[in-house]
């Protein structure tokens, strides 16, 4: 390997608080925020975690001092904690009121987990609007509104669902589903899930387990709920599956052989994201 060069990181955000959320945020989510702060080697700034920004930029240094980093955007090395460190620098660098608008393939150097204060929560707002991508001092114009409506007609309606970590509900078109981002390994999720399949004990509130997502080392299984579920009717059904999920994600007898065939039909339904 080059001298310099980034080495790849199966688990970019392990480390930082909430890594399920990040990677929720990153993949599935589609307009959600999350405050950081860096640390006091980085000047202790205000950062707005994002999932997207106009025109897939990486970064913005906003009018109003506050930076936003875009966490759906192009990953140039073998680690995505580290493309993300450089575009937040070069965040900090740049003028308020000026985008970052490409960051190139970054050299080894700074990762996430060393320029974020770690003892900030990472807590999640879900948006339905993009409007926060501005300043609120800043004149709404025609041009800007149109802009912001524009992006939002791509917002799929999205609720964060209390209680749990990184259980994010949706609807999609006449479907409601279930995304619940994992933060153990992804063989003791499978693991977890096949012991409850095998069960017939893998669906909740009326749903099915469907199949799961891989992206930066978790997996975020999928549930298909019952056609018209709100996610406010989840909070009892999360409530009491939670617990069996939990006890066969502890379980470390070997899978018996219903177990293993309904694994290998849980590998079969997985999908790589990046």
């Amino acid at each position: 390997m080059a001298k310099g060069s980034v080495d790849f990181v199966l688990r970019p955000f392990e480390g930082l608080p909430g890594e399920p959320d990040w990677v929720a945020l990153k993949e599935v989510v589609p307009a959600a925020t999350a405050p950081a702060r860096t640390t006091a080697e980085h000047g202790s700034k205000d950062v707005l975690i994002t999932t997207v920004l106009p025109q897939a930029w990486p970064a913005l240094h906003r009018a109003d001092g506050v930076i936003l980093l875009a966490l759906q955007t192009s990953t140039h090395s073998g680690d995505a904690s580290r493309d993300l460190a450089a575009a937040l620098l070069e965040a900090i660098e740049v003028e308020p009121g000026t985008a970052v608008e490409v960051v190139g393939l970054p050299e080894a150097g700074p990762r996430l987990q060393d320029v974020l204060d770690l003892s900030v929560p990472f807590e999640v707002t879900v948006h339905d609007s993009f409007a926060y991508w501005l300043a609120p001092d800043v004149e709404r114009t025609s041009d800007l509104e149109a802009a912001i409506q524009d992006a939002d007609e791509g917002i799929i309606d999205t609720v964060k669902i209390p209680g749990v970590e990184a259980a994010y509900w949706c609807r999609m078109g006449a479907k409601e589903f279930l995304r619940w981002a994992q933060p153990h390994d992804e063989q003791v999720v499978l693991d977890g899930l096949a012991r409850l399949h095998a069960r017939r004990e893998s669906g909740f509130a009326d749903g099915k387990f469907i199949g799961y997502f891989r992206s930066s080392g978790l997996v975020v299984p999928v549930w298909e709920l019952a056609r018209g579920t709100e996610a406010d009717e989840l909070d009892s059904a999360i409530a009491q599956f939670a617990p069996r999920f939990e006890a066969a994600l502890a379980s470390t007898e070997p899978l018996d052989a219903n177990e293993r065939r309904a694994r290998a039909g849980l590998v079969a339904r997985q999908v790589t994201l990046r």
